[in-house]
């Protein structure tokens, strides 16, 4: 399927998928239970929760591929 150097540069690209998203996600439900009055609260809350699932997934998608990278698993 894939060589080693390509299976742990699809490791590393995925944790750089994760890295801004384990910013953004918590800053977006900061910023929904600041805005209780608002609207689009429950909305927002909903975007930074999925926000936060999606790093968690990427990172642990990326640290699988570089773990079989690393351990040659096929």
């Amino acid at each position: 399927m894939f060589g080693k150097k390509e299976l742990l540069e699809k490791g590393i690209k995925f944790m750089l998928y994760a890295l801004p998203l384990m910013f953004i996600g918590p800053s977006v439900i900061y910023n929904a239970f600041i805005n209780k009055q608002n609207v689009w609260h429950y909305l927002v809350l909903a975007v930074g929760v999925f926000l936060c699932f999606l790093a968690v997934y990427f990172l642990f998608k990326g640290i699988k591929s570089v773990t079989d990278a690393f351990f040659n698993h096929e």
